[in-house]
């Protein structure tokens, strides 16, 4: 759908590659972090014209070498965005954000995202349909069932058009319709 990923990290980094991590880079990356025990600025080491922030994450080094996004997906850990990175990613063009850990933004980022009108997705709901699949893959096993990835997909789409519903329906009940 034209989106590229261009930014990793690690404990000890942030690589920045604008021109995408495609999948032979990606290659790379799984080779050094997983066989390897590498560091990701060993990326920077390896490509040309990638930017290396050493010592910081990547919400970190948005803010400060004004790095431009579009959508930012937080993986790692709890309060890793603060209302200062928030406010850098807002200014630098992000204009969605979508939580893969548990509660990546703290407070006072949410806020910003909230009243900048960035879409937001927190952990509990962008996680939903991984959560969703692994109840379903549990129900297979315990009713000794076998259903085809058709049959997955179906089910998942109806709980996630539920929950999706419940949310919905929440936020206009608390007076934050929309959010």
């Amino acid at each position: 759908m034209g989106g590229k990923v261009i930014s990793l990290c690690d404990s000890g980094a942030t690589i920045v590659d604008d021109e995408g991590i495609d999948a032979r880079k990606l290659d790379f990356i799984l080779e050094l972090k997983n066989v390897k025990r590498g560091r990701i600025k060993e990326y920077a080491d390896k490509y040309n014209k990638v930017l290396c922030v050493e010592g910081k994450n990547i919400w970190e080094a948005i803010k400060d070498q004004g790095i431009k996004i579009d959508i930012a997906l937080p993986c790692a850990t709890q309060n890793e965005i603060d209302g200062a990175c928030a406010q850098a990613m807002v200014k630098n063009g992000c204009i969605c954000v979508s939580e893969g850990a548990n509660m990546p933004s703290n407070p006072d980022a949410v806020k910003i995202f909230q009243d900048n009108k960035v879409l937001y997705g927190p952990g509990k709901a962008a996680n939903a349909g991984g959560v969703a699949t692994s109840g379903l893959e549990m129900s297979q096993n315990s009713m000794k069932l076998s259903w085809t990835r058709d049959e997955v997909d179906a089910r998942l789409l109806l709980i996630m058009k539920s929950i999706h519903k419940a949310c919905v329906e929440t936020a206009e009940a608390y007076g934050r319709k929309g959010d």
